[in-house]
């Protein structure tokens, strides 16, 4: 069985979180509460409307800053005020189509906001341990369909890939010029496609299924047959959370993480993954294939090699990827109905947390 986040590590931690407003974040925001952390947010007001941050309420936090993490002065600020132990860095711009069309804001926000974080936090006295959440796309992707190891070649064909190899690129510059002297612990986590409830992002495959049922149009699919690294949320943060308490108490000295399904688990393809999500919300199985059109272009074949997260944190997914599936479903068909999101989401932590 996998390693657990441990509740009684982070009890009473200071923990700052960015991109707290995100999906991926208000998972972590209020699981770490749940733990006992003390949790600072510092992020954009949510980007979609509804947001899972809002349908949670921000009771959680212990302070929050709806910012720009490229503004290095309130960031500075924000770090000096909380003086976190931990770092959590999520903030960014996560989508690969927006990424084409803003490619240097994208860059901006995301290698330049992480150089940001570091240099305010490398002076700051409490910060123990950074975490810097990058992407399943950090790899030079050649779409042999192999599952790529830590060591593979970085890179990137689309600027989000490319913004986030770069991203790798930073925090190991700032690792070895900076940051190892002060004895502050930084690495990176690469997690692979992540699926849950509350996800409401554009040209995101369970949010489009979510929003095509709530209005009746027709679901459009680009890459029906293009394979990811499904995983469940609370694997991808569990990953998280373990490598940062492994990397606080010294029992690690790991650079750079994936997390992710085993290999041993199918390739699913977009469409099998959009079909199972539909059976289980009831919905028709319905989809119109939009691959032929003139768009940007986005990998087909892409995979992780979590090999080195079992050796290191005793990490693996817990959930398979059907279970993750019918988590996600489960999440959404309550909401749909009428189900409290805080609810819903608290019910998986805990579910997720007994095994």
């Amino acid at each position: 069985m996998s390693r657990l986040a441990n509740p009684a590590f982070w009890a009473g931690k200071r923990v700052l979180l960015t991109g707290h407003t995100g999906f991926k974040g208000s998972w972590a925001r209020l699981w770490l509460a749940q733990m006992g952390a003390r949790v600072a947010g510092y992020a954009l007001p949510p980007a979609a409307e509804p947001s899972l941050h809002a349908l949670l309420g921000p009771g959680e936090t212990a302070g929050e800053h709806l910012s720009d993490i490229r503004d290095g002065e309130t960031l500075a600020t924000a770090i000096r005020q909380f003086d976190p132990e931990i770092i959590l860095h999520m903030a960014a711009q996560p989508l690969v189509r927006e990424s084409y069309r803003t490619p240097a804001e994208t860059f901006d926000v995301n290698v330049m906001g992480t150089v940001r974080l570091l240099e305010a936090a490398r002076t700051a006295p409490a910060v123990k341990t950074i975490v810097v959440v990058t992407t399943d796309k950090v790899y030079r992707n050649d779409e042999s369909g192999r599952h790529f190891p830590e060591e593979a070649v970085l890179g990137g064909h689309d600027p989000y890939s490319g913004s986030k190899a770069a991203c790798e690129l930073v925090v190991s510059t700032w690792r070895d010029s900076f940051l190892r002297e002060r004895g502050i612990r930084v690495a990176t986590a690469r997690g692979g496609n992540v699926l849950g409830g509350g996800d409401f992002s554009v040209d995101r495959l369970v949010p489009d299924i979510v929003r095509a049922a709530l209005s009746g149009e027709m679901l459009d699919i680009r890459s029906p047959m293009a394979t990811r690294p499904w995983q469940h949320v609370l694997d991808c943060l569990n990953g998280y959370f373990v490598y940062a308490e492994a990397l606080h108490e010294g029992q690690t000295d790991v650079a750079a993480l994936n997390f992710g399904p085993s290999p041993a688990e199918r390739q699913i393809p977009v469409r099998d993954v959009a079909g199972a999500i539909q059976i289980a919300m009831g919905l028709p199985t319905e989809w119109r294939d939009r691959s032929s059109e003139d768009r940007p272009r986005e990998m087909q074949a892409l995979g992780l090699d979590p090999a080195l997260a079992l050796k290191a944190l005793s990490w693996t997914a817990r959930l398979s990827q059907d279970q993750a599936i019918a988590w996600t479903a489960h999440w959404y068909d309550g909401w749909r109905r009428g189900g409290s999101a805080r609810d819903l989401t608290l019910g998986q932590i805990d579910a997720f947390m007994r095994g």
